[in-house]
């Protein structure tokens, strides 16, 4: 799909000396800044916020015609969202001390100190994009709408927790903070990583990369690329992905299996956004982008010492679960529809009419493999099918004999922990045990007693004979 128009909000350097914005732009841009405004006439400030949105002002203090102790006043009245940085002198700290109650974010000493500068300008964004992040969220829960839902139309569902989920990536995608997707395996963690960059307003590609199995010299060299002459082979120097994400998004799935060296120097990447190529011990600079998955419980991996906990809580600024499809069964049938048409074109057959059974079958199964499993099994189906009704045989084969189990339904206990009698009130019979699982096996079935008959683990005939 085309990606959505979102650009994301500028930088805005401010001062009267060309030099010294020309200075600052390329401290910016070193540090991983890439989109950054100039102006040396502070006159055009204030019409400037009027016409576009801004990220984050760093405005000198004097400057002739408006000086930056008159706009700042102005534009923390009128633009109380945008955190300005003040650039002074070092004999001008009883203006700095002003500034700031007047509502200045922070302060900066000429000379400037690049890293001081980078430091002071990633924090003013954090706390714009948390700001932006707050506003957006209270907009979804008052009006409960998608502002761009054509970014999820690669996500087929209906389900009231999926869409939850895509009002809340709408909200963090254009953030610059790295953005953790958890969910089983199956559940479409890429296509949602996808959407994330759709909306991000990020110009460059959507790179992927499982780091599942990849030991530390491989990571590094496919993530950081190597230097010509950094090991036996390395007779060119290449790039790694990440500088092929540059300006894009830099999809890691899996991370909760890189080992502690891998850990490392990905924490290095997302603490300063900056990374050494094999062999190399000059460090570069990425602008790109970090969204990651895991279908294991990374806090589980902290507890037996197998995850980094300063890692965990870098790559978890933004958490994304993704349901499991036991927990939205309501979207199987859109799923079932989905695939079947797909399944369809790609056998280059006719459309295939499922027996209405199958969706109740397929609602009552807990598909460990998810989204990817259906479909999988759709694909099967429709391979081996030739005409009439789609069969439910190789759907059975799949299923076999497995006492699926309907999320809904899980039992009741009372405070002792039993069951059963919470269920009848006092300790039943065997006959009022047996009644009652075939009445509920026929009501979850909706009446077919074959599929009723899977769900006890008995012969069709045997259920025959115990309604009879």
């Amino acid at each position: 799909m085309n990606q959505v128009s979102r650009p994301r909000k500028p930088v805005l350097l401010v001062d009267d000396e060309t030099q010294i914005l020309s200075t600052l732009k390329l401290y910016l841009k070193n540090s991983g800044t890439s989109d950054i405004l100039t102006i040396s006439d502070s006159c055009e400030v204030l019409p400037l916020l009027a016409a576009e949105p801004i990220a984050v002002i760093v405005l000198d203090l004097h400057m002739p015609k408006i000086s930056g102790l008159d706009l700042l006043p102005r534009i923390v009245r009128d633009f109380p969202q945008i955190p300005v940085i003040i650039v002074t002198a070092n004999d001008e700290i009883d203006s700095v001390v002003d500034c700031m109650k007047m509502g200045a974010f922070d302060y900066l000493v000429k000379p400037v100190e690049p890293r001081r500068l980078a430091t002071s300008v990633r924090k003013a964004l954090e706390l714009c994009d948390l700001s932006s992040e707050l506003l957006s969220l209270k907009q979804c829960l008052l009006t409960d709408r998608l502002e761009y839902p054509d970014a999820f139309a690669a996500i087929v569902t209906c389900n009231r927790k999926m869409r939850a989920l895509f009002q809340y990536v709408e909200v963090v995608a254009p953030t610059r903070q790295p953005i953790m997707i958890t969910g089983e395996t199956g559940v479409g963690k890429e296509l949602v990583a996808r959407a994330i960059h759709d909306l991000s307003g990020c110009k460059g590609e959507f790179v992927a990369l499982n780091v599942a199995g990849l030991d530390d010299t491989l990571f590094s060299d496919t993530l950081f690329g190597h230097k010509k002459g950094a090991f036996t082979g390395a007779d060119v120097s290449r790039d790694g992905l990440i500088a092929r994400a540059a300006g894009g998004t830099l999809f890691l799935d899996e991370v909760g299996d890189l080992n502690e060296s891998s850990q490392v120097k990905l924490l290095r990447l997302l603490q300063g956004m900056e990374y050494y190529p094999v062999g190399s011990d000059i460090a570069r600079k990425s602008d790109a982008r970090v969204v990651l998955a895991s279908n294991r419980d990374l806090q589980q991996l902290i507890a037996v010492g197998k995850f980094r906990n300063d890692l965990y809580y870098r790559v978890c600024a933004h958490q994304v679960t993704i349901p499991p499809l036991r927990e939205r069964i309501d979207d199987i049938p859109l799923l079932l529809d989905h695939f079947l048409d797909a399944a369809a074109t790609a056998f280059n057959k006719k459309k295939p009419t499922p027996p209405p059974e199958l969706v109740t079958l397929l609602t009552l199964y807990h598909f460990p493999g998810n989204v990817r499993q259906l479909e999988a099994m759709v694909f099967d189906a429709v391979a081996r099918h030739t005409f009439g009704i789609l069969s439910m045989e190789s759907f059975r084969m799949v299923i076999g004999d497995e006492r699926s189990v309907q999320p809904a339904q899980a039992a009741l206990q009372d405070s002792r922990g039993n069951a059963v009698a919470s269920i009848f009130g006092h300790f039943p019979t065997i006959r009022e045990v047996e009644e009652y699982l075939i009445a509920e096996a026929m009501r979850m079935a909706k009446g077919n007693q074959g599929i009723a008959a899977n769900l006890l683990g008995i012969a069709r005939q045997t259920l025959n004979k115990r309604l009879k």
